[in-house]
């Protein structure tokens, strides 16, 4: 798997903790898009691109709350970024919604918490056909026409 991750100067630590657990755990190969923006939002333009256009299979983000991570990354068409705060809605940001990039909080989760919620979001796979599908398709197919 093919993962991307970026961050805001605030979360330049838990990023870096977060790409040795990735790598640890061989979930997958791990590009670092950088940190230093203090536009948080210019760097979740980017993953959020990278990941809709395909180059990459999911997408991490993480800035003080994981907020303005998914705002701005859920401007990009195509990308569908998911704020988790526990490792239930990370599963289910995979499971029923099909979501390529899940965005997390520096500030309001810890270590373990956002090494399960990275855990669930990188091991589980959405199901097409499952109930979660014509959810789903509305909101891919309200971004298609935009």
């Amino acid at each position: 798997m093919k993962i991307v991750i970026g961050c805001d100067p605030n979360a330049q630590k838990e990023k870096e903790e977060l790409i040795k657990f990735i790598e640890s755990k061989g979930y997958g190969e791990v590009t670092d898009y950088g940190s230093e923006d203090p536009i948080y939002a210019n760097v979740a333009f980017k993953v959020a691109e990278a990941v809709a256009a395909e180059k990459f299979d999911r997408g991490i983000l993480i800035c003080g709350t994981g907020i303005g991570m998914s705002i701005a990354a859920n401007k990009v068409k195509g990308a569908y970024a998911a704020l988790v705060t526990d490792y239930y809605s990370a599963q289910r940001a995979r499971l029923s919604n099909d979501a390529n990039i899940i965005c997390m909080g520096a500030f309001t989760t810890g270590v373990k918490e956002r090494e399960f919620m990275t855990t669930e979001f990188l091991t589980n796979e959405f199901v097409p056909g499952c109930g979660s599908q014509p959810k789903v398709d509305a909101f891919v197919h309200y971004d298609e026409e935009r």
